[in-house]
């Protein structure tokens, strides 16, 4: 005590203001600290403080206990953390250093915080936030107080914080102080039941932790999103984070095994120190009492000795321990970074290779679909009809495989979102019903719609995948059900103000299945058996498209069937009534009311088959039309005359059709633009009406929504052109 009261006196001002250099070792030992290399981060903090004392500059030797403090501090060793807290106190008592005042009570705000003494930590939080300004400090500051709210189940609050953290700029821990964040909502979106938003920050802290290294956060994350997904029924999800987690602790095992002993051993240090110090303490009492000076000293030099013994061993013992469990760590980290990127590319592969090859059948297929309605449409002869309809019936089943097997990709790849627009229940349900009438008599099968009138006319939603569930579930029910019966329920479950829940049932009279198929009958290409997949056809990805759309609603699909008898499908929607809008019954032209004859139609298109089936379904019409091979063609083409409406070619070489539609809308923003493309996963409906198209027509088409579109887009136009 009595060196270190003489070298104080000894302190300058250079002194105070020299730790430049030192900021280097506490950045870089925070940065091995978050990757924990914690080896490498106390071999750094060791260096700084043997420099410190060599230098006998106790400001930065200060510091260095701090950062050691909070370096135990994650590493939940709390006796250690005090160990270095209280040697900061003794250099504070003789040091005027704010900033360190402020890191000494943020500390301390910690250790009350972590014994649940949560009110007293917030008071030493404001007490450090009003001795010192440094962003670092204070973004962690604002992190343990978020906590702190948290745990108090003042929400809003918390929420604050950790918003402002995500978007942080901190320039020492921007990412950990974002990741700690996106864990903290994760957190807290589960305690109020909003498991979407919960998923969604304990995702995005995933994938912070797995950019920077942050091993702790990844199995924190991987083990969050196991329990949240299996609660939400999503268990194929649950079942990946499950296997990340489980692989990272295969992976960490022995390391985590290495870490107990090293905080046995510490324990066993601190008990015997704090022994040895209590007897010293005993008989410098003794002493004192005697006014034995020299004993005293004696004592003292003996209590250091032991002191400094018992502290070498334990170092030594550490040492040796962090660097067995660094190479461990090394060995696994570079497995685990192995294991990670394959997983990716193969994910990437297989979206890539999806996306392009329906990308790439859409266009031959065009050609087939295209064809064999322009030969039924001549009086083909009575056996010329039967290929020509067997032709047709093979295009069609093949167009809906690989719409099916785009939308699984789509799904997969989280290219889907629900909309909210406004739409009639009824009248989706009514339209699916009738759509399918046919497929019914060939079967001769009744569908029949149960619809609860209490259902607001006017509900906001997302009516076209809602369309798409109740299509695959109706026309699976058909497929199994022949001289049966199929009901479509949907019934108000619960209405609260705006919000109300509807219950959808799908029942059929058909062969049923068994409790082993039900299993998983949601699989992709999953049908029960060979045997049904023979004898009913299709691809088995109707269900699992089903569950998939249902998912997006944050819904599940739920299955009764006994076999020989039918089967029920039943699921439940959160929808949101719409009283405001006017029940306006709109004005719907078909195709037989456009009059088509004497249109002059651009067909911008750079596959020659495509532009003479296209041209021959016009002219069938009596539409004339000019053929552009490519964009800039078009541009000109569009410059030079007058058009009733363009066909836009999406994908072709040069500048594509969404660049050639902006450009064309510079000079001519009325002209009805259409897309007509083979559209790909990565195409984006929104890219193309952002870019000034009207409508999108997907290649290959029906040719009644063909007519229909060119219809309603250029008589339309011209109605409004003459209101």
């Amino acid at each position: 005590m009595i060196i270190l009261l003489v070298s104080t006196l000894r302190l300058t001002a250079q002194d105070l203001n020299s730790n430049s250099p030192f900021e280097q070792y506490f950045d870089k030992a925070l940065t091995y600290q978050h990757q924990n290399k914690i080896d490498d981060a106390l071999k750094v903090l060791k260096k700084a403080a043997q420099i410190a004392e060599e230098k006998e500059n106790f400001k930065n030797l200060l510091d260095t206990h701090h950062r050691f403090a909070l370096l135990y501090l994650e590493l939940d060793q709390p006796e250690t953390t005090e160990f270095y807290w209280d040697r900061a106190s003794v250099l504070l008592k003789e040091i005027e250093y704010p900033y360190a005042d402020a890191v000494h009570k943020f500390i301390e705000a910690r250790l009350l915080f972590k014994a649940e003494n949560k009110f007293q930590a917030r008071q030493k939080l404001e007490e450090a936030r009003k001795l010192n300004n440094d962003k670092n400090l204070l973004n962690n500051i604002l992190l343990l107080e978020a906590d702190i709210f948290a745990v108090l189940e003042n929400y809003d609050e918390a929420t604050i914080n950790y918003n402002a953290l995500l978007v942080n700029s901190d320039e020492k821990e921007r990412a950990f102080l974002a990741t700690k964040a996106n864990l903290g909502l994760a957190n807290l979106y589960l305690q109020q039941d909003n498991p979407i938003e919960s998923t969604k920050h304990a995702e995005a802290a995933l994938e912070l932790s797995n950019k920077h290294g942050y091993y702790r956060e990844i199995l924190g994350a991987n083990n969050f999103l196991t329990k949240v997904y299996e609660n939400l029924g999503e268990y194929q999800k649950s079942l990946t984070y499950n296997k990340n987690m489980t692989f990272l602790k295969d992976s960490l095992f022995n390391i985590e095994k290495v870490k107990l002993e090293n905080r046995t051993a510490e324990k066993i240090k601190f008990s015997q120190q704090s022994k040895t110090i209590k007897e010293q303490e005993a008989k410098i009492e003794e002493l004192n009492q005697s006014a034995n000076r020299s004993e005293i000293t004696a004592i003292l030099a003996s209590a250091f000795l032991t002191i400094i013994s018992i502290l070498a061993v334990s170092l030594f013992r550490n040492n040796q321990i962090k660097l067995k469990t660094n190479d461990l760590l090394q060995t696994k980290n570079s497995e685990l970074e192995t294991a990670r990127d394959a997983a990716v590319m193969a994910m990437e592969a297989k979206t890539n290779f999806l996306s392009t090859v329906t990308h790439e059948l859409r266009t031959p297929l065009y050609a087939v679909t295209g064809l064999t309605h322009l030969l039924l449409e001549e009086n083909p002869e009575e056996h010329q009809k039967e290929h020509l309809k067997s032709l047709k019936f093979s295009g069609d089943y093949l167009l809906n495989f690989i719409n099916d097997i785009l939308q699984i990709n789509k799904i997969d790849a989280d290219k889907l979102e629900p909309l909210s627009i406004e739409f009639k229940l009824k009248k989706v349900l009514a339209d699916v019903v009738d759509s399918l009438q046919q497929n019914a008599k060939d079967n001769n099968t009744v569908i029949v719609l149960d619809y609860d009138n209490n259902i607001p006319l006017n509900l906001l939603g997302d009516p076209l995948k809602l369309s798409q569930i109740i299509m695959n579930l109706v026309g699976n029910a058909l497929k199994f059900t022949k001289d049966g019966k199929v009901e479509v329920i949907a019934r108000l479950k619960e209405k609260n103000d705006d919000n109300l829940r509807v219950y959808f049932e799908i029942t059929d009279t058909g062969i049923g299945i068994s409790e082993e198929q039900q299993k998983n009958i949601f699989d992709s290409f999953e049908q029960g058996s060979v045997q049904i997949n023979r004898e009913y056809g299709g691809t088995g990805l109707g269900l699992t498209i089903v569950k998939s759309l249902l998912g997006l609603f944050e819904s599940k699909i739920h299955l009764r069937s006994q076999l020989g008898k039918g089967s029920s499908f039943f699921f439940e929607l959160d929808l949101k009534s719409d009283e405001n809008s006017l029940d306006e019954v709109p004005f719907e032209l078909t195709v037989e009311d456009f009059d088509f004859d004497g249109l002059h139609i651009l067909i911008v298109e750079d596959n020659k088959i495509n532009q003479v089936i296209t041209k021959k379904m016009l002219s069938k019409k009596g539409i004339t039309c000019d053929i552009a091979n490519n964009g800039n063609e078009a541009i000109d083409a569009a410059q030079a005359n007058a058009y009733d409406a363009i066909l836009m070619d999406i994908h072709m070489p040069g500048i594509s059709g969404t660049e050639a539609t902006v450009q064309i809308r510079k000079f001519n923003p009325d002209i009805p633009i259409i897309a007509l493309t083979a559209i790909s996963m990565d195409d984006s409906l929104d890219e193309f009406y952002a870019a000034g198209c009207n409508a999108v027509v997907t290649k290959p088409f029906k040719p009644e929504v063909f007519y229909q579109k060119i219809g309603e887009n250029v008589f339309k136009t011209n109605v409004n052109d003459g209101v």
